[in-house]
């Protein structure tokens, strides 16, 4: 995997490729595991950005899997007060604004479970139940192995082997990357059930770290509309099995369909990739993309 920049590693493309290993000990932590919600409950998970999208994921697994109504919200944008069981809130740094705003309007009314990167931040006191990765953490402003080993462990808990998703992580990590994936001129990223989370995340990734153009859609979704974008030079990029007949309507577009065959958080890897190397071929710092800091916390004057 290439990491270098000016002779430099970038701290991306280091914790980037940690992610089987992260993923490993998510999957051993028991304990942590124990203290989310369990079968039965009516559960609400909340986040921002990066952490929006891994909340979509597992609420969608959860619930498929029949373990209990499950909704996910962007935190500013969040309805809590519907008589949940608990409130999941998963933030890497636990100083997000719209996540601890969010918390303290719950008070006592609710079990609130905080799935939190560094256990020195305000958010271990606004929750009811910590569950600590300080050892996911991350240096690099864009996301990568925060969010997906939350993501493990959220599917740990669900009873999730995730020994072919390490094992196809390795290998998303080994193989070469395609040029027409790279040198692409825009990128729409498809999904469906807990792999649209996936979708909307790699596409975020593209654009933070590279500045490129992503989009993101339901794969049933892409043909109501945003299909009139694709054309040659271009990629249709599917996180999990593509809708019949969409290859052939890709092929007649000219844009390269890419169809993801690894297991999807290993396919996220293989994008996360793609976007650090743009972001490197172009000159970009991606442990520092334009506009962006490693945490929001918004000025309430």
């Amino acid at each position: 995997m290439s990491q270098l920049s000016a002779g430099h590693p970038s701290n991306m493309g280091i914790e980037l490729a940690s992610q089987p290993e992260t993923w490993a000990r998510a999957q051993e932590l028991r304990d942590a595991q124990a203290l989310l919600p369990s079968a039965g409950q009516r559960v609400a998970v909340v986040g921002c950005g990066t952490s929006w999208f891994m909340a979509q994921a597992y609420a969608t697994l959860r619930e498929a899997g029949g373990h209990g109504e499950t909704d996910a919200f962007a935190a500013s944008e969040a309805f809590v007060d519907r008589g949940y069981d608990a409130v999941v809130a998963l933030t890497r740094s636990g100083t997000t604004t719209e996540v601890l705003e969010l918390l303290d309007g719950l008070s006592s009314k609710v079990h609130t479970i905080g799935v939190v990167g560094d256990e020195q931040s305000p958010l271990v006191n606004s929750v009811d139940s910590l569950v600590s990765l300080s050892f996911a953490d991350e240096r690099s402003v864009v996301q990568t192995r925060f969010a997906t080993t939350a993501l493990a462990l959220f599917r740990a808990s669900l009873g999730h082997d995730l020994t072919p998703a390490i094992a196809d992580a390795e290998r998303a990590l080994a193989e070469e990357l395609a040029p027409e994936l790279v040198d692409a001129e825009q990128y729409s990223f498809l999904g469906s059930g807990w792999t649209v989370g996936l979708a909307h995340e790699a596409a975020l990734k593209m654009r933070e770290a590279s500045q490129s153009w992503t989009e993101s859609y339901s794969a049933m979704e892409y043909r109501h509309g945003p299909i009139s974008i694709a054309a040659p030079g271009r990629v249709v990029w599917t996180f999990g099995q593509a809708p019949s007949g969409l290859d052939r309507q890709i092929a007649a577009t000219g844009a390269h369909l890419e169809l993801g065959t690894l297991e999807p958080m290993a396919e996220l890897v293989r994008a996360q990739r793609v976007s650090l190397e743009r972001a490197l071929a172009r000159g970009l710092n991606p442990d520092e993309p334009r506009n962006l800091t490693r945490s929001v916390v918004l000025d309430s004057q």
